[in-house]
């Protein structure tokens, strides 16, 4: 019998098998496993949101970090490491080793622009950390927030390709927007949106969530593949708003926090002297604009803004004592050859404005929420059913000693905390290193230490040798940044930056001059005594615009959400639903904001009656439920907490029949729309309602439900006060319809400006 070339061995090429009649006459052969046996450390990158530089016990804070700080006493402490100003940018960076505009993130995952830089997207053809380390034999483990692909492409039917497992990823577990309620949250595992394991009832919080899927997939893998190298993503909620965290931990920090940001800055910088994190007479700038001082406040206004620094550090406390049993679990398994990683995506969120949120979702919406209403709901701050952010003058505070905050290019926007843990390879643990470096050089770093062939070519450049040794330097030479029209570049210690005010034209904005490495703080402004180094620096700023796909600025914010969604929807203007669909995330929903719209239900009503929810969206904080109680037709309208009920005239008739919920919009008189909302059963009235608040800047961060509403609800269905669900409906729930109809008109920026100017 002949023997045959096994199927698809190339002429001249010896076999990887041979096949004769029987097993005595063959030999097999089985493909090699990379990476089996190898000795390659484990990865393991903490990237923690909105984390401000001085915010970690060992970066000078007074909140409690104990496990973060116990890495940084193995490893190094970096002082010069920076971010791109936001999250999706700096992500994207992270993952590719790229400028984040060069792979098509030029700003936020929601915002599709159209133009090369800003596809919200990371582009297809530049591999990721986790898809460069796979070939080499690791498994790679992602928990927590993703935000790097297009928001409008995570409903249920993908496309998956820019999602994690679409990346390089093998397993998943977290969110995919921008934020996410830790008591209540957006969860997807692997391609599939799920609902979370718990609620606030239960004691169910995000972070401890997502530590204990962390250690499942370690865990797993240890069992199941201990010759095989891993790489995990964690990437928690904390620090960003919602700021959420157990009662008793808030109410320790608003203790904590009740002698002020100038205080706290002060003694910050104090410790950052002492810890040689900031150079000996290093200043704290002046007060970031629109910030008072602790004491121009009102003992009311005191006690409000201890108590929203009390929930942001209360979350940052809680992350780090549920990351120490991470932490324990690598010393138990002998997982000591792992490198560690823990930084933060960018500066503290200047989101909260001047006064601070308790449920932002209002103002979002136009809706004000003044002092008094603050105090009265003092004790909710950090709650199920509130959306906190902090104060700008807590957010400089994380920030110390640098100036402005998030999305802004000056230090306080893009310089972030880097703790970095290299097994064997550190002379001095408990080091720090001064070097500047960006987090596009942390991929090509981490490859460098893993000593694996650079078969990818990065534009970040490797600080691989100054782990190594403290007195080497790195050989990156300059460096952009740019965030809706702010801009900066570094070259050899020196940064020229320009804060933009949006709507201004480009050319008038103001550079400054700083050098960096006699100035940490920015506080001496060199622009009008070296004219002549400013302007090499500006021109420096356009060739690596122009290279990587920074062009055209934009500094638009509002009008990115709302063209976003006009494109996602196109000439759509029809949603059907059906029970057990699953979850739809908000940038697929239908778009009511603004708008008029029909919601419109086909039920069959026992002979009993019936009760329950037949669609919603949103949450405690904000959105809409249309639903049956008492076997009445309602619908509660919640624009941030302002619940506009309307409640039918007279119970469900027995049988199949349509109701349906339509609101009208119409201008006003004043700057926000209104809305006319009418109860239909069978096309005729049996309810009427006014509104002078519709959804003007956003319906919630939470998605919509079919049949019932999970989580943190929208309305209190039960009276409880608790906002308990599901509240599934218990006829027979048919089919639900959205119609819009063309009348929409946004003002997104004027809503987020008026949010924002509120004092």
């Amino acid at each position: 019998m002949t023997k045959k070339e096994p199927r698809g061995v190339k002429a001249g090429f010896p076999p990887r098998h041979t096949i004769g009649a029987t097993i005595e006459d063959s030999i097999p052969w089985w493909p090699p496993q990379p990476g089996a046996n190898e000795s390659r450390p484990n990865v393991l990158i903490v990237l923690l949101d909105d984390v401000g530089f001085s915010d970690f016990g060992c970066y000078g804070s007074e909140i409690d970090t104990p496990n973060i700080d116990k890495v940084a006493k193995q490893g190094l402490r970096f002082t010069g490491f920076h971010t791109t100003a936001m999250c999706s940018t700096t992500r994207a960076s992270l993952y590719t080793g790229h400028n984040h505009h060069a792979v098509g993130m030029g700003s936020l995952a929601n915002f599709d622009s159209g133009f090369p830089g800003y596809r919200g997207k990371i582009d297809a053809d530049t591999p990721t950390l986790a898809e460069l380390l796979r070939p080499h034999g690791y498994r790679n483990y992602m928990v927590g927030k993703w935000h790097v692909t297009r928001l409008t492409e995570t409903g249920p039917s993908g496309p998956f390709d820019g999602w994690p497992l679409g990346r390089g990823f093998d397993r998943f577990y977290g969110f995919l927007d921008a934020e996410t309620d830790q008591f209540s949250p957006e969860l997807v595992q692997d391609n599939s949106h799920i609902e979370a394991p718990g609620t606030y009832e239960t004691g169910y919080h995000l972070t401890a969530d997502l530590i204990d899927h962390s250690l499942q997939f370690l865990q797993g893998h240890v069992a199941a593949s201990p010759q095989q190298p891993w790489f995990a993503m964690l990437a928690p909620g904390a620090c960003h708003a919602p700021h959420q965290a157990p009662r008793e931990l808030i109410d320790k920090y608003a203790a904590r926090f009740s002698v002020g940001w100038d205080v706290t800055r002060e003694a910050r910088l104090k410790r950052q002297l002492e810890m040689g994190i900031v150079p000996p007479g290093t200043a704290l700038p002046p007060l970031n604009d629109r910030v008072k001082a602790w004491s121009e406040h009102t003992d009311e206004e005191r006690q409000v803004f201890a108590r929203l620094q009390g929930a942001y550090a209360a979350m940052l406390e809680h992350f780090d004592t549920e990351f120490g049993r991470l932490l324990a679990f690598l010393d138990d398994a002998n997982l000591e050859n792992t490198i560690i990683a823990i930084a933060s995506d960018n500066g503290a969120s200047q989101e909260g404005g001047p006064i601070g949120f308790i449920n932002a979702m209002g103002p979002f919406n136009g809706i004000s929420e003044p002092m008094d209403v603050k105090i009265s709901r003092l004790n909710d701050i950090g709650g199920p059913d509130t959306h906190s952010n902090f104060p700008f003058g807590w957010a400089m505070a994380a920030n110390t000693p640098l100036k402005r905050y998030k999305q802004n290019t000056h230090g306080g926007g893009i310089r972030d905390p880097l703790v970095l843990a290299v097994p064997g390879a550190l002379p001095d643990p408990g080091g720090l290193r001064h070097n500047f470096c960006h987090v596009s050089d942390l991929a090509p770093t981490l490859l460098e230490l893993l000593e694996l062939p650079g078969e990818h070519t990065m534009s970040g450049t490797s600080f691989a040798q100054v782990v190594g040794d403290q007195s080497a330097r790195s050989e990156k030479s300059v460096q952009y940044f740019e965030m809706f029209g702010h801009r900066g570049i570094w070259s050899n210690g020196w940064k020229a930056v320009a804060f933009h005010p949006p709507g201004k034209p480009f050319d008038e904005d103001r550079w400054e001059l700083y050098n960096l490495a006699d100035d940490f703080s920015e506080c001496n402004d060199l622009a009008a005594t070296h004219p002549e180094k400013l302007a090499s620096l500006q021109a420096l700023w356009w060739r690596e615009a122009e290279a990587n796909h920074v062009l055209p600025l934009d500094d638009r914010f509002g009008p990115r959400f709302a063209e976003n969604a006009e494109r996602h929807r196109g000439d759509r203007t029809h949603y059907s639903f059906w029970p057990g669909m699953g979850h739809l995330p908000s940038d697929v929903a239908p778009d009511l904001r603004s708008r008029s719209y029909q919601i419109t239900a086909d039920i069959d009503v026992p002979d009993a009656g019936a009760e329950g929810v037949l669609i919603s969206h949103g949450d405690a904080t904000s959105g809409y439920s249309l639903f049956v109680r008492d076997n009445r037709l309602v619908h509660d309208l919640n624009i941030g907490g302002h619940h506009h009920l309307v409640t039918s005239s007279r119970v469900l008739k027995p049988g199949r029949q349509r109701v349906a919920f339509r609101l009208v919009r119409s201008k006003g008189s004043g700057k926000f729309p209104i809305g006319n909302g009418t109860l239909l059963v069978d096309d005729e009235p049996v309810g009427h309602m006014e509104t002078q608040n519709i959804f003007a800047l956003m319906v919630s961060w939470s998605g919509l439900d079919v049949g019932y509403d999970r989580g943190t609800t929208v309305c209190d269905y039960d009276g409880s006060g608790r906002h308990l669900g599901p509240f599934p409906f218990t006829g027979n729930l048919i089919k639900v319809t959205v119609d819009l109809m063309d009348d929409q008109e946004l003002d997104s920026d004027g809503v987020a400006n008026v949010a924002l100017s509120k004092e």
